[in-house]
This record gives structure tokens, C-alpha cells and sequence, in this order.
């Protein structure tokens, strides 16, 4: 599936990964997927790993749909979520670059960008430099 994550919960993260040609259907799938598991908490930090992608469907319309109730929920909550991309490639650069406008008036959202692994997961807080290790170290749940 081009997007899966996997939640830490005792380090309040989330790792979403995108692979491949990523649709807005399988991004609100793994949306919902992500708020109904167990392990989901208000305001956990994210970690969006688009190393990967290799382009993405560009309906904007939908894709601010998408954000737009993203961020409703987000400030229901009344917390305040860390969301860092690792963007290192001109696709995901542009695809994160989407996300990011989408979240410039959402004060629920603080979005931020990095190009590498070892950056963003240090900018959540994080002692490993690759996510690799951050699984080997971490206990959460599986990858969905």
C-alpha cells in the first residue's frame, strides 16, 4: 500500500510512510485507519517519510477536502500536533510543499520539513538518526 504508518505510543509518534503513486483514496484510508487504531491519541507527534513517492494524484479540489476535515478534527481536539516531512527528492519536495500550504491557518498543525531522516526525527524529539532504528528500538504497534 503506498501509505502505511505505525504508531509508537509510548513516544506519543506516528510514522506515516508514502511509496510509490500515492491517491487521495488511499490517504484518507490510512487516515481513518490511523484514528481508529487503538494506539491513537490526540495531538501525537508525526513523522511523514516521502522519501519514496514517486508521484501523487493532483486533485487538489479533494486533497484540500481532505486536509480541510484533517484540520477540523485537529482543532476539536484542542492540542497542538508536531507534523515533520522528510522530503528529499523534487516529488516529495512538491507533494510536501502541498501539505504544508495546507496547514498555513490550522494553529492545530505545526508543519516543518526536512530532507533527512537524522533532521526530522531529532526535530520530534527522537535519539535515532534513521527510522530504521527508531523501529528496531520502539515497541508500537505494527506497520498498517
Amino acid at each position: 500500500m503506498p501509505v502505511s504508518f505505525r504508531i509508537l505510543p509510548e513516544r506519543g509518534l506516528v510514522v506515516v510512510r508514502y511509496a510509490g503513486f500515492a491517491t487521495i483514496d488511499e490517504t484518507v484510508a490510512a487516515s481513518h485507519a490511523y484514528v481508529g487504531d487503538r494506539h491513537y491519541a490526540a495531538g501525537q507527534k508525526q513523522l511523514v517519510d516521502m522519501t519514496h513517492i514517486t508521484g501523487f494524484e493532483k486533485d487538489y479540489v479533494r486533497f484540500m477536502e481532505l486536509q480541510a476535515t484533517k484540520a477540523e478534527r485537529l482543532a476539536g481536539a484542542g492540542v497542538q500536533s508536531l507534523v515533520v516531512y522528510v522530503a528529499p527528492t523534487p516529488v516529495s519536495k512538491e507533494i510536501s510543499a502541498m501539505f504544508m500550504r495546507s496547514w498555513a491557518d490550522v494553529d492545530a498543525v505545526v508543519p516543518l520539513v526536512q530532507d533527512s531522516e537524522a533532521n526530522a526525527l531529532a526535530l520530534l524529539g527522537q535519539s535515532e538518526s534513521t527510522i530504521a532504528s527508531l523501529f528496531t528500538c520502539a515497541s508500537g504497534s505494527a506497520l498498517q
